[in-house]
């Protein structure tokens, strides 16, 4: 099993709960579990256009032209 790393943002007054997601991959054995500080310099935002961005290649120039503007 590939090692899980989940990130986690907890606000003043919440406590930690663990998705369900997580809790669900875990079975009998010996697990380590192990929380830290997340380095906030370090992260990088799930939540962007990269991913379709670096997708768009100079063929696909031209491509939605027959789309109106919005």
């Amino acid at each position: 099993m590939e090692p899980l790393q989940y990130e986690i943002d907890l606000r003043p007054g919440e406590t930690l709960q663990l998705p369900q997601s997580l809790v669900d991959q875990i079975g009998p054995g010996q697990w380590r579990i192990t929380i830290e500080p997340s380095d906030q310099s370090n992260t990088t935002s799930i939540r962007d256009h990269g991913g379709f961005l670096n997708s768009y290649a100079p063929e696909d120039e031209g491509l939605y032209d027959n789309y109106p503007a919005r």
